[in-house]
C-alpha cells in the first residue's frame, strides 16, 4: 500500500526530497512514490498526497482512496476533469490559520501605520512624525469569513479595529459586523477602508476583485483612499484592474500574495508599481511537518473506520 506524492511547486518549500523524507519518517512501514515510481506499480498506489498535479496523473492510479492536497486552495486540482471521483482532503490546521492571521494582521497595520512612508523616509533621510489616527478609525473588510477570516477578524478585533465580513451564507461572529449574500455586497464594500481577501476560488468568486469592487468601497475613511489585501487565491483578482484602480486612485495601495499566473511573470507591471507590495504565496506556508502529521493521521484514521475530516465539496469548490 503506498502513497504518491506529486508536488509542482516553486522555492524552497516545495521541494520534492524533503516532503519525501517527511512522510517515510511518518509512514516507515508505507512505500512513498514520487510520480515516476508510482507509474512503474500504479496498482499499490492508494493515497496521494499532491500540490499542483499534472492534469491527468492522478487518473492513472485506479485504486486510489484518498486525495490529501498539501495547501489550502484547491482550485488547481478542480479544473483537472479527469479528477478521481474519491475523498479529496484539504489541509486545515491551527499553524496554517495562525499563520495566516499573522500575515493580515501584520499587512494591515503596515497600511494603518504608514510604514511605507517611513521607508521613504529613511531613504531620504527625513525625520518626520505625522498624525497617526487610532486603530478604531480604521474600517477592515474580511471578504471570507470561514476559518481563516475568522481568526484573523478576531485578532483584529482585539487590536482595535473596527471589523466586518461578508460570506455567502449569514454568520453571525462576537465583534465583528457581519453581511452575506449578493445583498449585503455593496453595504458592505461601503463601509470597509481596508478590503482583505480570504476567498476560495470558486466559478463565483472568481474575478471578484475588479474595477467595480474597487469603485464601491468606501471613500471617506482616514487611509485618504481604500487599500486591497488579497492572500487568498490569484483568480479573485483582475490585475488589469487593480493597476488601472491604482493608477486612477480608485485604491490607494495593495499587498497581493497570489495573483492570475504563479510565479509573477517577470513582465508584470505589478513588480515596479509604488503602491504594490508583492510576496510569493507565502501568506500561509504552514510547517510541513505539520502538514505531514495531519496527513498521516488522517490516512491512520482513515484506515481505522473513521471519518475523514475536511472533504472538499466539488459542487462548491472548497
Amino acid at each position: 500500500m503506498a502513497l504518491l506524492l506529486a508536488i509542482n511547486g516553486a522555492g524552497e518549500n516545495w521541494a520534492q526530497r524533503p516532503w519525501s523524507e517527511r512522510f517515510a519518517q511518518r509512514l516507515p512501514s508505507r512505500a512513498v512514490w514520487t510520480p515516476a515510481d508510482a507509474l512503474q506499480n500504479p496498482d499499490a498506489v492508494r493515497y496521494a498526497a499532491v500540490w499542483k498535479p499534472e492534469p491527468g496523473l492522478l487518473a492513472t492510479f485506479k485504486n486510489l482512496e484518498v486525495i490529501f492536497n498539501l495547501g489550502a486552495g484547491v482550485d488547481a486540482l478542480l479544473t483537472d476533469t479527469t479528477l478521481p471521483r474519491v475523498p479529496l482532503v484539504r489541509v486545515v490546521n491551527d499553524d496554517l490559520t495562525k499563520r495566516m492571521t499573522e500575515y493580515v494582521v501584520m499587512h494591515v497595520l503596515i497600511h494603518h501605520r504608514k510604514q511605507a512612508l517611513f521607508v521613504a523616509q529613511q531613504a531620504a533621510k527625513t525625520w518626520n512624525a505625522p498624525d497617526q489616527w487610532a486603530a478604531g478609525d480604521v474600517r477592515v473588510g474580511l471578504l471570507g469569513l470561514g476559518e481563516l477570516g475568522r481568526d484573523a477578524g478576531e485578532v483584529l478585533v482585539r487590536i482595535g479595529f473596527q471589523v466586518a465580513g461578508w460570506s455567502r451564507r449569514p454568520k453571525t461572529l462576537a465583534g465583528i459586523e457581519c453581511f452575506s449574500g449578493p445583498d449585503g455586497f455593496k453595504a458592505f464594500l461601503a463601509r470597509t477602508d481596508l478590503l482583505v481577501a480570504l476567498l476560495p476560488l470558486t466559478p463565483d468568486t472568481a474575478g471578484i476583485l475588479n474595477r467595480q469592487t474597487f469603485a464601491d468601497l468606501a471613500r471617506d475613511g482616514v487611509l485618504g483612499k481604500p487599500v486591497l489585501i488579497n492572500a487568498g487565491r490569484g483568480g479573485l483578482q483582475v490585475e488589469a484592474d487593480i493597476l488601472a484602480a491604482l493608477d486612477d486612485g480608485t485604491l490607494g495601495a495593495v499587498t497581493l500574495d497570489v495573483f492570475e499566473t504563479e510565479p509573477l511573470p517577470q513582465q508584470s507591471r505589478l513588480w515596479s508599481h509604488p503602491n504594490v507590495t508583492i510576496t510569493p504565496h507565502n501568506a500561509a506556508d504552514s510547517s510541513p511537518g505539520a502538514i505531514s502529521d495531519y496527513v498521516v493521521g488522517q490516512i491512520l484514521a482513515h484506515e481505522a473506520g473513521k471519518p475523514l475530516r475536511n472533504v472538499v465539496d466539488r459542487d462548491k469548490g472548497y
